[in-house]
């Protein structure tokens, strides 16, 4: 199994779960065609299980440290 060093604060993670879950709602009710539907329930899912895991990829490729780094 791969290891991630977390580089999201917890604060973070909660607001990246939340707004995932909202995504998907919002996607599931509101989207006007199926594709669409489609694109926004993986982008919630996306961003809500970044949340849940506690690494961003996107974040880690532009130079955020780890959060054990951090304190140091």
């Amino acid at each position: 199994m791969m290891y991630f060093k977390t580089n999201l604060p917890g604060w973070e993670r909660a607001i990246r779960i939340a707004m995932g879950v909202t995504i998907v709602g919002l996607a599931s009710l509101y989207a006007p065609t199926l594709l669409l539907s489609r694109v926004g329930i993986a982008m919630g899912v996306m961003i809500a299980g970044t949340g849940f895991i506690g690494f961003c990829p996107m974040c880690a490729m532009v130079g955020r440290r780890s959060i054990e780094a951090g304190k140091q």
